[in-house]
């Protein structure tokens, strides 16, 4: 074989199969990924030019386009979700391996259904709300201004398109990390909906579980947020702690009260809004502050739990717990509204989970190549 020969890139897959093995490499992905697009562009913009014949159509609002792409990119996710986790399970079935495709295989950690149905919510939700939130901006960017049938019908297709080819490659190169990233960007745009679309502007003079009470769409919005963040945070609890080495029973132990605070605070966020606080007070109060002393036994205990944590994360931990009761403090004596301290509480200890499980992965990555450059001692062998 000459050296040109041996260089030779490799021959790109068909397409034959690539929808024989969708999973098979990173390249036959994005080939499908591609090809999913490609058919909701076809799909949707027939079915937007159908129920947009004849009618110029407002930006945004009821009946607009916006409202039409923020749901048909829902349902696209949805579905584009739940092929990418199809054609994964093909290539398991099948005996494929590629290190450039790690997902969410973990030991210690199994992907349950209702980890993905809560995953897929998320995408859905993010897409939902996201093209809503476009189109109100380009309404007031174009005010007056109507979008014709043919012309919103591509556009819809385009928006709806574009959307289920980033949802399937983003469940089909799901990690960890990319959980973190959808829950903090998922807490966002549903508290951001909330706030918008609540129909009491003064919400924020109670507390931010008023967002909660009310009988409108923001109150939906707000309380689903809430439940299917805690279910995402549950799973990301049992993988970031997977990810910790251990090498005693202490250690193991330690390893598992982490998760089990962590799995808490998931339980506890969801809690928060299955009991709405204008119909189950005390309940609701009780599931929150019991989520804030989860999290604060996690970060005054973790240099125990796990030893191995580097002290960097563990301070920042403690300038955090810091940082919740100067605000308590705040309010007790009348100087913050308790809407400013749960806002702020919030934002710390979605951060700390986040930043957590990038150290545990760091720790995880760093014992494994320590583990690949011990040498192993030679063994002598007896006559």
């Amino acid at each position: 074989m000459s050296r040109d020969t041996a260089t030779l890139a490799p021959a790109p897959s068909s397409i034959g199969r690539v929808l024989r093995h969708p999973a098979a490499t990173a390249e036959s992905l994005e080939s499908i990924a591609l090809l999913i697009g490609a058919a909701v562009f076809v799909v949707g913009g027939l079915v937007a030019w159908l129920v947009f014949l004849g009618h110029d159509l407002p930006i945004a609002g009821p009946g607009s386009l916006g409202e039409f792409v923020a749901v048909g990119a829902a349902i696209a996710t949805l579905l584009a979700f739940v092929l990418a986790r199809l054609a994964l399970r093909t290539r398991n079935a099948a005996g494929f391996a590629d290190a450039a495709l790690p997902g969410l295989d973990a030991p210690g950690a199994r992907i349950h259904w209702f980890d993905l149905a809560a995953i897929a919510l998320a995408h859905a939700f993010i897409a939902l709300l996201g093209w809503i939130g476009l189109a109100d901006l380009l309404e007031q960017s174009f005010q007056g201004a109507v979008v014709f049938t043919f012309p919103g019908a591509v556009l819809a297709g385009v928006g709806m398109a574009v959307t289920a080819y980033a949802v399937f490659l983003s469940s089909a190169h799901l990690t960890p990390m990319l959980l973190s990233f959808v829950l903090a960007l998922f807490l966002v745009v549903g508290a951001l909906a909330s706030m918008l679309s609540s129909s009491d502007p003064l919400w924020w003079q109670m507390n931010l579980s008023a967002l909660g009470m009310t009988n409108d769409i923001s109150a939906l919005a707000f309380n689903l947020t809430l439940i299917i963040a805690g279910v995402i945070v549950t799973t990301i609890a049992r993988y970031a702690t997977a990810a910790v080495p251990t090498t005693t029973h202490a250690e193991l132990r330690g390893r598992n009260v982490v998760r089990v605070g962590m799995i808490l605070i998931g339980i506890f966020l969801a809690c928060v809004g299955v009991f709405p606080v204008d119909r189950f007070f005390v309940l609701h109060n009780t599931v929150a502050t019991g989520m804030a002393i989860a999290f604060a036994v996690l970060v005054i205990g973790l240099r125990w739990f796990i030893p191995s944590m580097p002290r960097v994360f563990i301070l920042l931990g403690y300038v955090y717990v810091g940082v919740i009761v100067v605000l308590a403090v705040f309010f007790a004596t009348g100087y913050y509204n308790l809407t400013a301290v749960e806002l702020v509480a919030a934002v710390l200890i979605f951060s700390w989970i986040i930043v957590f499980l990038r150290n545990t992965g760091a720790m995880h990555g760093q014992s494994t190549t320590d583990a690949a450059a011990t040498p192993i001692p030679e063994v002598s062998r007896v006559a």
